[in-house]
């Protein structure tokens, strides 16, 4: 096809020069001449032709090179920032920092899972590092996990960031089963955690000795919950306070840290019957149980949605309520954000109970800010959650169940009252606009349904009006939902002459009035046309000779109608 190939002319006028377009023409001859022609006039250093051929499906350039003269392009050397000018690991002490555990929990996570233990433990137990001393394969594949990356962070070559953390991983292996076979790791059968907490007391080494009488005490023991009932036990039994409580604390604390942040560990805690929404539920449950205790005072219904939280999980919550492993308590706090801000769902097959678990999440969450996390942090997260809970894909899994247009308008409307952010809030908006203002939604309250009478129909859209109003949608959104309801009110009201029967009723003038007033205001009607049809005929009541003559005899009837006057926008 005619156009779809044409050539482009590059030039660079210096080495070091980016390459610049000189020129474009459908002439390969032509595009080629004129790049010689410029090289051997000294106008470029160097030139390039390409070859650009236009894909009509895609309407994109496929770009291949046919020439190349002149000088080399210039190699810029990689710029490393000082403070990352060598390897980030420079002994086997680096290994023991919190970044370099972590990094070796990822690298070695198959390795430490069939194991059953944490990153940890491995750099404190000597038979753990023999094993995985002896496995080879492991530490080598692990080792290149590290180095690669690296390498291309701070330019230095691969082999050589092998060779160097192969002897550092050496050392440090040495050094544990070293210390293992000295007996530098007592067993806590011969003595009391507490009593080795104050003979470690000064002494160069004492992290690391405690960290392997930690470490040690776990041996045999699998499994989430029984590991953390062991390290239970062991907080139990250290010293009352001062550095030797901490020095038996802080190694629970670490341990503890990573064996909460496999998912498996934590579900074997909190119950395996738990869906994503509700074991986060129970992380929350678990780390500020006085606060969630006082909101199921108030509100016995979140009892239904917070999961009880037993065994050793209690043991640990009563610790973290005291102000204990407050490095533990943030990166529970830290994970449930980061679940909220993810796109897994909380509960993958009930859309509706996954609104309600949010809305329990998010009070829960919001009760403890300022001890565990910020309220701006709360409410980010819920923002980003709730984006997903505006899609078309979740709305049509929420709205699935519904049997009727209405059922659907009022779990819309719940939506809009349980979704965060104003662009979500608009989202849901349209959601529900849609559907109050679709034909289904007017045919459906206007037809004849059994059971229901056109008074009932009026107070279903009345109350459906008033919990749009609650939603803290914005005011144009707000107006333009409640207007839709008020119209299909009105066309109920008028098809049924509600108002007219009222007026010509042989009820007594008081009765009619409260009926027309509460309608007025927008208790039993929407407001819209059946509103202000009620109120009109209340007014012309009003005025009636009749009427004035019927209140003026009887003024304690119309001390009850004063309010509603008031709410219907009538001077009292």
């Amino acid at each position: 096809m005619a156009g779809s190939v044409h050539y482009e002319v590059y030039i660079r006028k210096t080495a070091p020069a980016p390459w610049a377009l000189q020129m474009a023409t459908e002439d390969r001859a032509v595009a080629v001449q004129a790049a010689e022609d410029m090289l051997a006039d000294h106008r470029a250093a160097a030139v390039r032709v390409t070859k650009e051929i236009l894909d009509p499906d895609t309407m994109e350039f496929a770009s291949s090179t046919v020439l190349t003269r002149g000088a080399p392009e210039v190699r810029h050397k990689r710029v490393v920032p000082e403070d990352q000018s060598g390897p980030r690991c420079n002994g086997p002490q680096d290994f023991y920092t919190s970044q370099s555990r972590e990094l070796i929990g990822r690298v070695l996570e198959d390795w430490l899972a069939r194991q059953g233990v944490t990153a940890f433990e491995l750099l404190h137990r000597p038979d753990l590092a023999e094993k995985l001393e002896a496995s080879g394969v492991e530490m080598q594949h692990a080792i290149q996990k590290v180095a690669v990356p690296e390498s291309q962070a701070v330019g230095q070559p691969v082999h050589d960031l092998v060779r160097h953390y192969q002897k550092l991983a050496d050392k440090a292996v040495e050094r544990v089963i070293t210390a293992g076979r000295r007996g530098q790791f007592p067993s806590l059968e011969d003595c009391s955690i507490a009593d080795l907490a104050h003979r470690l007391a000064g002494q160069p080494d004492r992290a690391f000795i405690m960290g392997g009488v930690v470490s040690g005490a776990l041996i045999g023991v699998r499994g989430g919950r029984a590991r953390l009932d062991r390290l239970m036990d062991l907080a139990e039994r250290a010293p009352m306070d001062g550095p030797p409580r901490a020095m038996v604390l802080v190694p629970i604390e670490q341990l503890l840290c990573e064996m909460l942040a496999a998912r498996t560990n934590l579900t074997d805690i909190l119950g395996p019957g738990l869906d994503q929404g509700a074991s986060l539920a129970a992380v929350v449950r678990m780390v500020a149980p006085n606060e969630i205790a006082a909101l199921i005072r108030q509100d016995a219904r979140m009892a239904l949605q917070m999961p009880a939280v037993e065994g050793p999980a209690v043991r640990l919550g009563e610790r973290l309520e005291a102000g204990e492993f407050p490095l533990l308590a943030a990166a529970l706090a830290r994970m449930v954000l980061r679940e909220l801000m993810s796109p897994r769902r909380l509960r993958p097959n009930d859309a509706a109970g996954e609104i309600d678990i949010l809305r329990t999440l998010a009070m829960a969450l919001t009760v403890t800010a300022g001890r565990l996390l910020t309220l701006e942090e709360v409410q980010n997260a819920f923002n980003e959650r709730s984006k997903s809970i505006v899609t078309a894909d979740f709305v049509a899994a929420y709205a699935k169940t519904c049997t009727t247009v209405l059922c659907e308008a009022e779990a819309l409307t719940r939506l809009c009252e349980n979704v965060t952010g104003t662009a979500n809030k608009r989202s849901a908006a349209r959601w529900l606009s849609a559907c109050v203002g679709s034909l289904r939604f007017e045919s459906e309250m206007r037809a004849s349904a059994v059971g229901q009478t056109a008074a009932q129909k009026l107070g279903v859209l009345a109350n459906l009006q008033r919990a749009v109003h609650g939603c803290g949608l914005n005011e144009r959104d707000d107006a333009e939902i409640s207007a839709a309801i008020g119209t299909v009110g009105g066309a109920v009201e008028s098809e049924a002459k509600i108002v007219m029967m009222l007026a010509r009723s042989p009820a007594p003038l008081p009765q009619k009035l409260s009926v027309l007033l509460r309608m007025a205001a927008g208790e039993t009607a929407p407001v819209g046309p059946a509103a202000d049809r009620a109120k009109a005929e209340a007014i012309k009541l009003f005025r009636a000779p009749e009427s004035r003559a019927t209140l003026s005899a009887t003024p304690e009837a119309l001390a009850p109608l004063k309010g509603l006057m008031r709410a219907a926008g009538l001077a009292a």
